[in-house]
């Protein structure tokens, strides 16, 4: 696993993967690598237009060409219709990569009256994967991706939307990358209860060159000199998003992943470097809070797992 890259990724022909957010940063590198490798790759998207540019760029050096699934993971009667959508086009899916997201946004909500953070990166995806359950083949992955920022804070899964605490940007962002690992791995263990053949698992990018950043720094209208620095600075600190975007494909593709498993950076601090196992945190291993939160989630988006 050491120097593990893009180039080890097995054959994927005959295997279809969904991935959201797959339009840019780590999403559309994802999608490029499993489309040059022969996967049928459906890149889920909000925005149509960004998404057909994606497609083209792809389909460059895709052997099988990749298709889109529009997507507003902040709308669920949207969600409702991808998976329609997905189910209705395929056959079945091999991966599912969770990857779309926002990041430290001004206190917003989505079309359903979450807090947009957690309803985008957790409560969005959550609703996908269950409604895509019933169309998973034996064996496939859904790979969920966190990020470091899991560590950084706690959840509340009783105040997930803060209608009690004050907002916080970054708390926000770190409660729903918390919230990602603790669906994933209890998805897994839920798979195991159901006796579902499913491997999930989790990756986080370490610190990647995305367009997260300059998204958050727009929303917030700051002006276009302090955008410019904060894209320098981060330019200066990241890793290109071709390597961010390893540890989710490894936990896609590489055989001898385990349903559970976390992946990272292997550098210090899991900031850069190739795919290895990733440290989770205390709370990510809170296997009480993790059940509360799929309950909470449920609630909140009126979206159950079906088993088939």
């Amino acid at each position: 696993m050491t120097r593990w890259t893009a180039a080890d990724i097995p054959d994927q022909t005959g295997r279809t993967a969904l991935i959201t957010g797959a339009n840019s940063g780590l999403g559309r590198r994802s999608a490029q690598a499993l489309a040059e490798r022969g996967a049928r790759v459906l890149i889920a998207c909000r925005n149509a237009e960004k998404g057909r540019a994606a497609l083209a760029e792809i389909a460059r050096t895709a052997t099988t060409a990749p298709e889109l699934v529009e997507l507003d993971l902040t709308d669920l009667a949207s969600i409702h219709r991808a998976a329609d959508a997905v189910r209705d086009r395929t056959d079945g899916l091999d991966v599912l990569m969770n990857n779309a997201g926002v990041m430290a946004t001004p206190r917003r909500s989505t079309s359903d009256g979450f807090e947009l953070q957690i309803g985008t990166n957790h409560l969005g995806h959550a609703a996908l994967t269950w409604l895509l359950l019933p169309a998973l083949r034996p064996g496939a992955r859904v790979v969920t991706v966190s990020s470091l920022a899991h560590r950084f804070g706690g959840l509340d899964v009783d105040d997930l939307n803060f209608t009690r605490r004050r907002y916080q940007p970054l708390l926000a962002y770190s409660q729903s990358k918390l919230a990602n690992l603790l669906f994933a791995l209890e998805l897994d263990r839920a798979a195991k209860r159901a006796g579902r053949d499913l491997i999930s698992v989790a990756a986080h990018p370490g610190m990647a060159m995305t367009e997260l950043t300059g998204n958050s720094s727009r929303l917030r209208a700051m002006p276009d000199a302090v955008h410019d620095v904060i894209g320098l600075g981060t330019r200066l600190v990241t890793q290109p998003a071709e390597r961010g975007a390893l540890p989710q494909l490894y936990a896609a593709t590489a055989r001898g992943v385990r349903g559970g498993d976390y992946f990272g950076p292997s550098g210090i601090g899991e900031l850069r470097g190739h795919p290895s196992r990733a440290r989770l945190s205390k709370a990510a291993r809170d296997a009480g809070t993790a059940g509360r939160l799929w309950a909470v989630t449920a609630e909140h988006t009126g979206v159950a797992p079906d088993w088939p």
